[in-house]
């Protein structure tokens, strides 16, 4: 039976993803890894994670990564000049010094490898198996799939995580910063703030067994 490993908010902490990779005994062909989005900004090295994790996509075959709302706001800012301040000041002028910009002024000459660039395009904003759908943010209670706001997808909180609501399917979810991993019966959340001193967890299911660096 495949496993599914489930990994929870980078942003940008570069060693703590590779030595969580190092932990988990993936099979190469059948096992899936998924990222929950949040890949850039506050950290130290955002552009070493997404060089990473595209090594980890050549590497593994089954290796999905979704969008958070921290690509959304660099993909704005990047291609329509929109959200600036908002990115700037949510950790993007860690990721411009990533990619070698020094200062806030220097952000309209970011320029993405074109790999990034492709990388952060074609993020899908969710994806599900059998049993368990996962997503950055989380889902508007009441509404199906295919009802749900994209920004929703992206942004939501507490409207998602303090529901008793039931999605059908067991939602796992980031973005927002746990103690320790959130595990109910309906939804698991595995961000567990990395990048403000907390663990990176990751999540292997259906046995929900927890690793953390």
């Amino acid at each position: 039976m495949e496993r599914i490993f489930a990994v929870g908010d980078i942003h940008g902490c570069l060693h703590q993803l590779q030595g969580m990779i190092s932990l988990l005994d993936i099979d190469r062909e059948r096992d899936i890894l998924v990222f929950v989005g949040d890949y850039i900004d506050r950290g130290p090295d955002a552009k070493g994670v997404v060089d990473f994790i595209l090594e980890l996509k050549r590497d593994l075959r089954n290796v999905v990564c979704l969008r958070g709302n921290h690509e959304e706001l660099l993909l704005d800012f990047y291609l329509e000049g929109k959200n600036g301040p908002l990115f700037l000041n949510n950790g993007g002028l860690e990721t411009l010094h990533s990619y070698g910009l020094k200062k806030k002024s220097e952000g309209s000459s970011l320029r993405l490898p074109d790999a990034h660039l492709q990388f952060f395009q074609t993020l899908p904003f969710y994806f599900e198996t059998g049993d368990f759908l996962f997503v950055h943010a989380g889902l508007r209670p009441g509404l199906s799939l295919e009802e749900q706001d994209l920004h929703d997808l992206l942004w939501i909180r507490h409207e998602f995580f303090l529901s008793d609501a039931d999605f059908s399917k067991v939602v796992v979810f980031g973005h927002t910063p746990f103690a320790r991993p959130l595990l109910s019966e309906h939804i698991i959340g595995i961000d567990t703030g990395a990048v403000y001193g907390g663990k990176l967890t990751c999540i292997e299911l259906p046995g929900r067994k927890i690793y953390q660096v």
